[in-house]
């Protein structure tokens, strides 16, 4: 979760216009996606050492991962080095690596919990589901960071904030369609894919309605509560707002984990 969460981060940095927002932004927000990167790295690493396990990821498969999770931080710390320096060429390449490296990193990261025999079907939803989870967190943890810009830049357009809101309400329909089709496509494929999808609804039923409600239906409610409000506009009513819906996507992510590891439907 924590790549995850340094991958939608580095996506999130190009919603606000660069020239016209205070560069600090940018410094400390890349700082937390690199300390994030830093983290998922390390964890891969040390699984890896520990050699894998049986049924589980080869550490042969956890040492590739955790070898893109560092190409992922050299690049991103290339990167903020260059927001001290007026090398915009330069940080432009930092940046494009930093992020087509995260999506390689964060599919390949997910792809190794993959049990063997899900087949094509099953490497889709596992990496959609990635994906659409990384752009929800980092969305809104982005866009929660943002928002105390505000105090900062008293003069700061509140469209910025409106774009961030308006992007992470896409992505949290594009997740649900996302864990819809996870649940849906292996039914339809069959094989040991939708074996885990009739254990899930078997065993994990209620565990998979409160995966729901408590993460993308909840913090889609949030995210519209924080349109409204910018409507006002409000800035930190509406950076209050993005705290809770911070706190939704973490308890919606850390239960869809727990679906993983208990079924291997990657939710």
């Amino acid at each position: 979760m924590f790549g995850e969460l340094g991958f939608g981060g580095i996506f999130a940095l190009s919603i606000p216009p660069f020239f016209n927002v205070e560069r600090g932004f940018y410094k400390s927000s890349a700082s937390v996606y690199l300390a994030a990167a830093i983290v998922t790295a390390v964890g891969l690493g040390c699984l890896a050492l520990r050699g894998g396990a049986p049924e589980g990821p080869s550490a042969g498969a956890l040492s590739v991962g955790a070898g893109l999770w560092m190409l992922v931080i050299l690049s991103l710390a290339g990167y903020l080095y260059t927001l001290w320096t007026e090398n915009g060429l330069l940080r432009a390449r930092f940046y494009l690596a930093s992020l087509s490296l995260g999506l390689v990193a964060v599919i390949a990261a997910v792809m190794i919990l993959m049990p063997r025999g899900f087949g094509v079907v099953g490497a889709v939803t596992y990496a959609l589901t990635a994906v659409t989870s990384s752009l929800v967190l980092g969305l809104t943890s982005c866009a929660m960071l943002f928002g105390h810009w505000y105090l900062i830049d008293l003069e700061m357009p509140v469209d910025y904030i409106r774009s961030f809101v308006r992007i992470l309400g896409m992505v949290l329909i594009a997740d649900l369609v996302a864990l819809g089709l996870a649940v849906a496509l292996p039914l339809l494929a069959g094989g040991p894919g939708g074996a885990a999808v009739h254990e899930l609804f078997r065993a994990h039923l209620g565990l998979l309605a409160v995966r729901i409600i408590l993460g993308p239906i909840a913090t889609i409610i949030l995210v519209w509560m924080c349109w409204q409000t910018l409507k006002i506009p409000q800035t930190m009513a509406a950076t209050g707002l993005l705290y809770i819906a911070i706190m939704s996507v973490i308890v919606g992510e850390m239960l869809g984990r727990f679906i993983l590891f208990r079924t291997a439907v990657p939710l």
